[in-house]
């Protein structure tokens, strides 16, 4: 008996049917089974389930006489399923990697419930990729098991059967089947999930919801709509018929009402000739089922509410065009005053700077205001002490207030304050550009301190790379770079890059990375105190993980490595931390694999970490693909391992200053086998590794020495000595081009 019966019934996606079975068939855990049926498709849909069924034992076809619907070619599956549980997959969605793994872990954890519901996240035709909105309340529930009552939230969620896992005996045992319609998941998900004893959640992203270009069937115009009344009748007719369920009737009544005004308010769901009946009928139908002291909710339905409980239909049309042309008003009246809002600051902007500028103020930026990081840090770590009487105001969005540390004077973006600081401040340092609202006044000084050593391809020389160049101004970038006076370099390879791809008039300053400093300076006991922070045993070995992004992604993610696979290769006494690109914090990939696997203990998620620096200090040896973090951490000497399974792909799209294949820091693989493999044979550290990374270190860690910030608050802020790293006559000893700097910049 398998533990998964997958029931996937198709009609007219030949399209999409195969990426469907593939991401069943293509799963780690193999214990299931896969009912494939075709509801009479008139494409090529039942030929490609025969051909599935026919190469993989683990594929049964079905085929129906004729075209019954998704619900009952649903109910044509459950005689042939065999598994402990059943899962309802749409032949236009998919499975991600590793989701039937995380499944019969979960289930195996909460002891077999009645219903394991797990999360989703909506892939649009154009490549976007966002998980669903109500994905916290799954974090919330955590490991418990509950009932429906006890976390009603649950349904709130979408209202679908492939977010869930169903225990196939108690399916059975209270005869759950799909009705005929358009709207056969309600009558379906309501029963189930207030019959079921025991629910449990995965706060895991499992499943890909296709968002069609033409949208789905539920977004069409039509009469069919009308369906969502027999589908809660049938819902009332179980609660009737299940004394035990009386209490849901008020949660029922209000959600029937609202799924109701959701439709009459949708202009492309009903014909307008067919709204005053549906109305009616969904008037009556309320009317009905009122709950004995039944109560209007505070709700933002609470007038269509009481429209609904009695009114003509052309007052409820009036009311909705009243709070229609509302909402128009309420919009544009907060653009315009978010317009009059800017005009003021800017002008009280344009009055300070009639006044002199203060010698003794400097503002600081990071990472477009996430907080006190990298090479500003560092610079205003040091300038606290070497120049104490110079006052410093961190830029901070809001979001990011709570994560400063104490005693950090900060102004929010745009806010009036903000204004009035950058209006006198004299030092500006930022890794990033300012805004280009920002105008630079006579005498300030602009310090860009840049993100590190680049491999990537930069400003200027981006243009004829459309993937990195898409919404990104050039000539506009250029402008707001007009205004650096200085530009910081990691070592002489960077000067040479910021020289050519951002033809301004700056002046370079090799004073190696402030925010490397740490990594000189840092006593011994650092790394093990950010070990014990996060809960690694300090006799593991610890690998840190931190992929880049990849630009010619429209979500700027791709999954290069199988981190199931890999962890549980190097197996016990290690730990792997996983730190993504700042770009994809919020990305929903952290929701897929990452949460899962954090959650049983096979890696840790460390993008939330505002210090990359103290997760170098912890870890014992750095994986990475094209990330400038490789430059930082050769600092170090630890042993590094390049992840370069798509280097042709990435070096076309974005463009690369030199092979880094050619000369890496270490090791390189090109499969996650192969990267395990290097791991657990321990040639990951070996003589080669060591020889690779000393050749590496002598081109790219010349400058830093753990005074790189020491260096830019004398030579810019106290005016004392030099800012370079090292003697001017050597200044030339990283003599060699980069590969592509002579050749229009491609490697």
């Amino acid at each position: 008996m398998p533990r998964f019966s997958i029931i996937v019934p198709a009609y007219q996606v030949q399209g999409f049917l195969r990426e469907c079975l593939d991401s069943v068939l293509d799963q780690s855990f193999t214990d299931f089974e896969v009912i494939a049926v075709n509801d009479c498709s008139p494409d090529g849909c039942g030929a490609i389930i025969d051909e599935y069924a026919a190469r993989d034992d683990r594929v049964k076809a079905v085929h129906l006489a004729e075209n019954v619907g998704l619900g009952r070619a649903r109910n044509a599956g459950l005689p042939h399923a065999r598994g402990d549980y059943l899962l309802f997959l749409d032949s236009d969605d998919s499975y991600t990697p590793g989701t039937l793994e995380a499944l019969a872990h979960r289930l195996g954890t909460a002891g077999d419930p009645d219903v394991l519901i797990f999360d989703y996240a909506r892939t649009h035709w154009w490549g976007g990729f966002h998980r669903n909105i109500m994905h916290g309340i799954f974090g919330a529930a955590g490991d418990a098991v509950f009932t429906a009552a006890e976390r009603p939230e649950f349904l709130d969620l979408i209202m679908v059967v492939w977010n869930k896992a169903y225990r196939r005996d108690f399916t059975e045992r209270h005869g759950f089947a799909f009705p005929p319609g358009y709207y056969e998941d309600t009558p379906w998900t309501f029963p189930v999930m207030m019959s079921a004893e025991r629910i449990a959640v995965l706060d895991r992203v499992c499943l890909l919801y296709r968002q069609r270009r033409q949208g789905n069937i539920l977004r069409t115009t039509s009469r069919k709509h009308f369906d969502i009344l027999d589908q809660y009748e049938r819902v009332f007719s179980f609660v009737d018929a299940h004394p035990a369920l009386a209490g849901w009737r008020p949660y029922l009544h209000r959600r029937m009402a609202e799924h109701c005004l959701e439709i009459l308010d949708k202009n492309n769901r009903l014909p307008d000739r067919d709204k005053p009946a549906f109305y009616r009928l969904a008037a009556e139908a309320f009317r009905r089922h009122r709950p004995a002291g039944f109560t209007l909710p505070q709700s933002t339905h609470r007038t269509a509410l009481r429209l609904l409980s009695g009114a003509p239909y052309a007052l409820f049309a009036a009311h909705r065009r009243c709070r229609a042309a509302l909402r128009a008003l309420k919009k544009r009246r907060a653009r315009l005053r978010r317009r009059a809002s800017l005009r003021v600051k800017r002008l009280v902007h344009g009055l300070l700077a009639l006044r002199p500028l203060d010698p003794h103020l400097a503002v600081y930026s990071a990472s477009h205001h996430r907080g006190v990081l990298g090479d500003p840090a560092a610079v205003h770590a040091r300038a606290r002490q070497l120049a104490p009487h110079i006052r410093a105001v961190w830029v901070v969005r809001p979001d990011a207030v709570d994560s400063l540390p104490p005693g950090i004077d900060h102004v929010r973006p745009n806010s009036l304050r903000y204004w009035t600081t950058v209006a006198r401040a004299t030092y500006f340092v930022n890794n990033v550009n300012w805004a280009h609202e920002l105008v630079k006044r006579p005498g300030s000084v602009h310090i860009h301190t840049h993100q590190g050593t680049p491999l990537k391809h930069m400003g200027l020389d981006l243009v004829g790379h459309p993937a990195a160049t898409y919404r990104l101004n050039v000539r506009a970038m250029l402008r707001r770079c007009d205004r650096w006076d200085y530009s910081l370099a990691a070592n002489a390879h960077s000067e040479r890059v910021w020289d050519r791809a951002y033809p301004c008039r700056f002046t370079s300053l090799p004073t190696g990375s402030p925010r490397n400093d740490v990594l000189f300076s840092a006593d011994p006991a650092h790394g093990a105190q950010v070990r014990r922070r996060l809960g690694i045993p300090q006799s593991d070995t610890v690998v840190l993980y931190a992929p880049t992004r990849r630009d010619h992604h429209v979500s700027g993610y791709v999954r290069r490595v199988d981190l199931e696979a890999f962890t549980r290769t190097l197996g016990p006494g290690h730990t792997v931390l996983v730190r993504l690109h700042p770009s994809l914090a919020r990305h929903p990939v952290r929701g897929l694999e990452l949460a899962d696997l954090a959650r049983r203990g096979l890696l840790v998620d460390v993008t939330d970490e505002p210090s990359v620096e103290d997760l170098m200090l912890a870890s014992d040896a750095l994986v990475t693909d094209y990330s400038s973090l490789m430059f930082d951490y050769a600092h170090l000497d630890r042993p590094i391992v390049l992840h370069a399974d798509d280097w042709e792909t990435y070096r076309a799209n974005r463009g690369v200053y030199f092979d880094v294949l050619a000369e890496p820091p270490g090791h390189v693989s090109t499969d996650t086998a192969q990267l395990a493999g290097l791991f657990r044979s321990g040639a990951y550290a070996d003589a080669r590794a060591a020889r690779l990374r000393a050749a590496f270190r002598e081109r790219f860690c010349a400058y830093d020495d753990g005074h790189a910030a020491a260096r830019v608050v004398s030579r810019i802020m106290l005016g004392e000595g030099p800012a370079t790293a090292i003697p001017a006559q050597d200044a030339g000893r990283d003599a060699r081009p980069a590969v592509g700097l002579l050749d229009g910049g491609r490697a």
